[in-house]
């Protein structure tokens, strides 16, 4: 049994925040980025950044598939203020430099339910963060055949290409599997790595504790980790049910 308690992994820097902390990530170990995860890209989803961990911290690094990266929080000043936006209280999953990026404030919630009437500054420029800016760069140095980003509490698999891996996490999840959110989100990952022609499936997370998290999805997560990718990429063969 691999030690849980700390996370044995030699991550590295990419970029730094705001307030200059260091953004880490897992690269991977084979030299080629099939699949990337994401996490924590919001501060206030720290739920999506414990479950990543936690399923990376159950496997033996030598299961884990050598063209996998991940980073466990995109956002760690926001992480550690407890906030949506970084240190500027800008919301990075609305400052990507996509066609449709705006310098209008989003809006957000405050509570899980409640109207989104919270305004949310998007950045003075699109890619003007640091933390989007280098999140960027590692996606176009690296070019992943496909991202997974983690997030929360919408309770579905909105996958745009309906793609093997979004099937599969459905079936997995019984979330359900959506092409659109339902509503415009400019500047967001997955409009820019839309833009870039990169395969982005964003998993959002239902309105669970982060333990009830933890035990339904660490071990799905550890699956993802460890599944030779061909099966799941896009274009591939695989169908949900063949996992079993």
């Amino acid at each position: 049994m691999p030690r849980r308690t700390s996370l044995n992994l030699s991550l590295e820097a990419y970029g730094r925040t705001v307030d200059g902390a260091p953004l880490l990530w897992l690269p991977p170990q084979s030299g080629e980025l099939d699949l990337l995860l994401v996490a924590g890209l919001h501060g206030e989803e720290p739920d999506t950044t414990v479950v990543l961990s936690r399923a990376l911290r159950s496997r033996d690094p030598r299961e884990i598939q050598p063209n996998t990266g991940a980073i466990l929080c995109a956002n760690p000043d926001g992480l550690s203020r407890g906030t949506r936006g970084n240190a500027l209280g800008i919301d990075l999953n609305r400052n990507f430099s996509s066609a449709n990026w705006r310098p209008e404030p989003a809006s957000c919630r405050w509570h899980v339910g409640d109207e989104e009437g919270i305004p949310i500054a998007t950045g003075v420029t699109s890619g003007s963060e640091p933390e989007t800016a280098a999140l960027q760069d590692l996606i176009l140095t690296w070019k992943p055949k496909q991202v997974l980003s983690l997030h929360g509490p919408l309770d579905c698999i909105d996958d745009p290409e309906a793609s093997p891996l979004g099937r599969w996490l459905s079936e997995k999840t019984g979330s359900p599997l959506v092409r659109e959110i339902g509503y415009p989100t400019p500047g967001s990952m997955g409009s820019w790595a839309a833009e870039q022609s990169i395969p982005l499936i964003t998993w959002e997370f239902p309105i669970e504790g982060i333990e009830t998290l933890s035990r339904r999805f660490v071990p799905i997560l550890e699956e993802c980790l460890c599944l030779p990718h061909e099966k799941l990429e896009p274009g591939g063969n695989h169908c949900a049910s063949d996992s079993g």
